[in-house]
């Protein structure tokens, strides 16, 4: 078989090899390089020698350092590369870069649930939200029945889900800290895709009150400013008085549930245009193989859904950071360039805060692909937002405000991610990795995005869309960002069912919780 590499760009000092499961020692390149070692796929190979303290270049940016000499033809592991500093953030040009000259790209829709607040959402889904996570068992129990004896009775409802989690009480509610848990949870319910008609169940002694959850972030008035009757109509507390027993508390939150099924019953899906559409990126279990094939696959989709009038969601800081450099000049104003800012120092204080570094990503599987720092990981996964202009930057657990390209601050968590990322407005998630993940949601459909032909044809039934095709030559960026397109129209129109779904496999939503616990 013919060697393969890539080499992203003429500058770069080492290429990724192709060619699974790797290349062996002797094995001469097309460049004339001969391998003095075996190079596994993913990893990298030095095409010049590197003196000790020379820069390691790859994406035409530096990489990293040489810890010892590398020999040309030498794989460079992990060990071998020694992590630069981050970019200085007082240092970096805001608002420079002017937005590519595109043609709106019009008449591409969908077939969504248009709710009353003007959003749109990709499933009809009721939400069954917690106040504090003492009633989680009783939230799953209670869906479980729900599911067996009332949801047959309404075809128009995909699902019932349980919108558990950890937070509620034992917690510093009134930290500063605590409004990302908070308003990410006042949020979630008013994701499109739950169509207005959440619930929420309460315990009745947690600090964090059911009425609280159905008020819009930022209003903390008291309870009194809440209509009574919409307070009844979309929450319950398990030690209400009214209840006499276990059996009493399911019947109340049983006969609720109809109500609710009942409106989200007489919702039809209608013609949408694609600027209806909020689409997270996020990637996970990446590799070497991310930054070449899937991420930029995903940022030429990205472009197409911004041209379409869309909206796009990037994320996770810590794999922004040390790319940051080549975001804030596609910041659309200065100001949106000084939130991307903000929120770079205010996650590096909070790391500061943990003692813990940047150094912790990335993981052992990340590095078994091929990717040897935090720097390399952060070129590659900033591909997925294409080229246009960031429009906005959201705190973690905002709602999106304006169309185009978002940066939403999440961690780098997969499911920590996702949340947020449902909580800010997202109805549709694209997932990319190298290494592979089961990852799913129930809330949104999650498109799952292969990296690398081995893993697509090995998670045949996991992975929705092979971009491997792309690193051995049979596809380019374009047709697979074209493919992908298509694919999200599918699958926000119920026309096409993701892998994840169809196996049932979805993880807990989970908070970030930065504040203190008591």
């Amino acid at each position: 078989m013919k060697p393969i590499t890539i080499r992203i760009q003429p500058i770069d000092n080492v290429a990724i090899v192709v060619n699974a499961p790797g290349l062996d020692a002797g094995t001469r390149l097309d460049d004339g390089t001969v391998l003095t070692e075996r190079v596994p796929a993913g990893h990298k190979v030095a095409l010049t020698p590197i003196a000790q303290g020379g820069k390691i270049i790859r994406y035409g940016e530096v990489i990293g350092y040489a810890v010892e000499s590398i020999a040309q033809g030498q794989c460079v592991t992990e060990h071998l590369v020694q992590l630069p500093t981050p970019p200085e953030l007082h240092e970096l040009p805001l608002a420079t870069r002017p937005a590519p000259d595109r043609e709106p790209l019009e008449g591409y829709t969908f077939e969504g649930y248009r709710n009353t607040d003007g959003s749109v959402g990709t499933r009809n889904v009721l939400g069954l939200s917690t106040s504090v996570q003492c009633v989680a068992g009783v939230t799953d129990y209670v869906v479980k029945r729900i599911k067996q004896e009332l949801l047959p009775h309404f075809p128009n409802v995909d699902d019932v889900v349980a919108l558990n989690h950890t937070y509620g009480c034992g917690v510093a509610i009134n930290a500063p800290a605590a409004i990302v848990p908070i308003r990410t949870l006042q949020n979630m319910a008013r994701n499109p895709n739950l169509g207005g008609e959440v619930m929420v169940i309460g315990l009745g002694c947690e600090k964090l009150q059911p009425s609280r959850l159905l008020q819009e972030p930022g209003d903390e008035q008291p309870l009194k400013v809440m209509d009574p009757a919409d307070l009844a109509e979309h929450a319950l507390s398990l030690q209400d008085e009214q209840f006499h027993g276990f059996g009493d508390m399911v019947d109340g939150i049983m006969a609720m549930a109809e109500k609710h099924l009942a409106k989200l019953n007489r919702r039809q899906r209608e013609t949408c245009p694609v600027s209806e559409l909020v689409v997270g990126m996020q990637c996970g279990g990446s590799d070497a193989f991310s930054g070449v094939t899937a991420n930029p696959a995903v940022g030429y989709a990205s472009d197409l859904i911004v041209r379409a009038g869309g909206s796009v969601m990037f994320s996770e800081v810590t794999e922004v950071r040390d790319a940051i450099h080549l975001l804030t000049p596609r910041a659309a104003t200065p100001e949106v360039g000084q939130a991307l800012l903000r929120e770079m120092a205010w996650y590096d204080d909070y790391l500061n805060q943990g003692k813990a570094d940047r150094s912790a990503n990335p993981s052992p599987g990340n590095k078994k692909g091929g990717l040897s720092n935090v720097v390399e990981k952060a070129l590659g996964s900033i591909a997925k937002s294409g080229t246009s202009p960031i429009v906005d930057v959201l705190s973690p657990g905002e709602r999106i405000r304006k169309r185009g390209l978002n940066f939403a601050a999440t961690p780098a968590s997969d499911f920590i991610c996702g949340t947020l990322q449902f909580a800010s407005g997202m109805n549709l998630q694209v997932f990319t990795t190298g290494r592979g993940t089961p990852y799913g949601l129930s809330v949104a459909p999650v498109i799952k995005v292969s990296t690398n032909s081995t893993l697509g044809n090995r998670w045949h039934d996991l992975i929705d869309l092979d971009a491997g095709r792309i690193a051995t030559g049979e596809q380019t960026i374009e047709e697979m960002g074209w493919a992908l397109f298509n694919l999200i129209l599918e699958v926000a129109s119920g026309r096409r069912q993701v892998c994840a779904d169809k196996l049932g496999l979805h993880n807990d939503l989970v908070l970030f919780n930065p504040a203190p616990v008591t």
